[in-house]
């Protein structure tokens, strides 16, 4: 440990070779007595059956989730309404969405690419761009740390403990966090002065998180206190090693690119959302579309209970659409008119601007996670003790 020297066992707690030595005392009259009465005995112990792994399944609760969501907005809108709202809409954007998002995944490889190197994991760069992009496959699990699974990969390619390449994905949800808030004050939450506070309340819990994270003293606490506690004692290694990573890829020289980088790269995405809502329901400033965009994605990152921010971000997109739209058409229409159409183009064009995105997103990871299986072997057959241990997806 970076304080007061390595953390020992427990005080109370007998180190190992106690332990070893009493178990081994222990043992000799219970083996006697075991071969006496077992038919079994003098035979080689059955090897312990791998624990299965499906990957799959993690993101079951998320697409159904999802599923559930979307089709919940389409009933209470009414389909034929949607459909009418969609009827002028030029299908041709959204590849050009699609493109876009996919602009911002390539953007944010770099920010892995370089905390990779950070850390001297040796992977070719094809690999570490396939490994990535199956991180998306995991996007609609609580908080997105489901991505951890790219860590997984990691190990099976190059033998990077999963302790020591896990905090890469916390890092990247970091500066994520930071270049969606400097995106809301770039796009003026100056001219929304009712959700100032919340920009400043979450900026502040930002700061005081990524200071305590990769502070040396904090992680020579929670050592301590982990080598404590019955059963966990034993990873203590693991999360030295995890404090370690984060220390490394969190200091302060290495937050201000990858932040402004994800500001450039998410920025793709708002431009995505900008031309959709423009093409669904004409007049939307550039700036208040940036800002929606990024403030609602920054509410479902924050919700970490909602598996991809589901449910929040949808809830204040549309809010914000449906404000900004009603106080358009309210120049030309009866107020509960404007209102009605408002609130359809609002949930059209925040579905289909999720679909471009989030979900576009999913289904890239999919492909990918299939692609590295192809080449790699499967990874939902079994793990091994130490894959058990280390791994917070098994």
């Amino acid at each position: 440990m970076s304080h007061g020297g390595p953390i020992g066992t427990p005080s109370g707690e007998p180190s190992g070779e106690h332990r070893e030595s009493r178990v081994g005392d222990a043992g000799i009259g219970a083996s006697s007595v075991s071969q006496a009465v077992s038919p079994t005995a003098g035979r080689a112990p059955a090897p312990k059956r791998p624990k299965s792994v499906s990957f799959g399944r993690r993101v079951l609760l998320g697409v159904l989730f999802g599923v559930v969501l979307y089709a919940a907005i389409v009933l209470w809108r009414g389909v034929d309404s949607l459909v009418e709202t969609l009827k002028d809409f030029n299908p041709w954007w959204i590849p050009v969405a699609l493109a876009l998002s996919f602009g911002n995944y390539a953007l944010r490889f770099l920010k892995w690419e370089h905390y990779r190197r950070l850390l001297g994991i040796d992977v070719p760069v094809g690999t570490s761009w396939l490994i990535y992009l199956a991180g998306f496959s995991m996007g609609v699990t609580p908080g997105k740390m489901g991505e951890v699974l790219k860590s997984w990969l990691l190990r099976r390619v190059a033998g990077t403990p999963i302790h020591a390449s896990a905090p890469i994905v916390i890092a990247e949800r970091a500066t994520d966090l930071f270049g969606f808030l400097l995106l809301v004050a770039v796009a003026g939450i100056t001219s929304h002065p009712e959700y100032q506070i919340y920009f400043w309340i979450l900026l502040a819990l930002c700061a005081v998180a990524i200071a305590l994270v990769s502070s040396g003293r904090v992680a020579w606490f929670v050592g301590r206190v982990v080598a404590r506690t019955p059963y966990f004692w034993r990873l203590t290694a693991k999360v030295d090693g995890s404090f370690r990573s984060i220390r490394v890829l969190l200091s302060p020289k290495q937050i201000i690119w990858p932040t402004l980088l994800s500001s450039v790269s998410w920025g793709l995405e708002c431009v995505a959302f900008w031309l959709l809502a423009r093409a669904i329901g004409g007049d939307i400033p550039f700036d208040f579309a940036v800002f929606a965009y990024a403030f609602s994605a920054v509410a479902g990152a924050v919700l970490v209970i909602f598996p991809g921010g589901l449910g929040p971000t949808e809830g204040l997109l549309g809010k914000l659409l449906t404000e900004n739209w009603r106080e358009s058409l309210g120049r030309t229409m009866l107020d509960a008119t404007a209102h009605e159409i408002a609130r359809n183009q609002a949930a059209a064009a925040t579905l289909l601007a999720r679909l471009c995105t989030l979900w576009f997103g999913v289904l890239v990871g999919f492909v990918a996670l299939l692609i590295f299986q192809r080449r790699h072997g499967r990874i939902d057959e079994s793990v091994d003790a130490e894959d058990t241990e280390t791994n917070p997806l098994a």
